[in-house]
């Protein structure tokens, strides 16, 4: 009886655990996405050992189906645009004046040469539906007392990783510090949030940086210049007629 009894407590209390890690998870998310939309522009520099590049773009999102990306720069890709709607991804691209339906296979490939992959950008998974939540305890990133949870891809989820471990600031629910590992458990990626500021309203880490693992002197750096939370958008705006022409 009292076996039975320890194995129930223990039970419940690994089921909380795991609540209160999906609904950090949760809020997390819905802090960086807004919780009905978002729409604002980024400067992406691709860092490599002999050189560097510059991207900008303009982003719009609705929850956690759609989502609009256009290249603004440099000129040569200015107008490509990304578009999520629902299950598809789509790309267009004005130079062959084409709209490509990418393929799930297509999700852990470069997004536009950077260390990013199509999925961190465009978000074909969702960490809050895709994962199950595992609260692994608290650690210090950068001083700052952090949650430190496990997110494993549940049974036929469409993830492009193995495992994801994040670290969250418990105050503000700041994402500090993330690790992507590939299907055999090796570290693929570290991204660090960093420079947190107010960004629409909000305290967020304005410079992302994606650190390949194996990769010396390669890095990728996402810098937010302007955003906004929660502004009406239609679902008519995530339409493959307007990623041609929204500008």
């Amino acid at each position: 009886m009292k076996y039975l009894l320890f194995i129930l407590i223990a039970f419940s209390t690994v089921s909380a655990w795991t609540q209160d890690a999906t609904e950090i998870i949760r809020k997390t998310d819905e802090k960086a996405r807004g919780v009905e939309s978002s729409q604002g522009l980024m400067r992406m520099t691709i860092v490599r050992p002999s050189w560097s590049r510059e991207i900008e773009i303009k982003s719009w999102s609705k929850g956690r189906d759609y989502s609009l990306m256009l290249i603004t720069a440099p000129a040569r890709d200015q107008g490509m645009a990304f578009l999520k709607r629902d299950k598809e991804i789509w790309n267009w691209q004005p130079s062959i004046d084409r709209a490509i339906k990418l393929p799930p296979s297509m999700m852990m490939q470069s997004w536009m040469g950077s260390d990013f992959t199509n999925d961190d950008l465009v978000r074909e998974s969702s960490i809050v539906v895709d994962y199950t939540h595992e609260l692994l305890g608290s650690e210090i990133i950068e001083g700052m007392d952090c949650y430190k949870i496990q997110l494993n891809p549940k049974p036929e989820a469409p993830v492009v990783w193995g495992k994801v471990i994040t670290w969250i600031e418990k105050k503000e629910l700041l994402q500090l510090k993330t690790e992507f590992y590939d299907e055999d458990e090796y570290l693929v990626n570290t991204m660090y949030g960093k420079n947190v500021r107010m960004l629409g309203g909000r305290l967020l880490p304005n410079r992302l940086e994606m650190v390949p693992a194996e990769e010396e002197g390669k890095m990728t750096v996402v810098e937010q210049l302007d955003l906004a939370f929660d502004d009406p958008i239609s679902e008519n705006f995530f339409s493959i007629q307007n990623m041609k022409r929204v500008r």
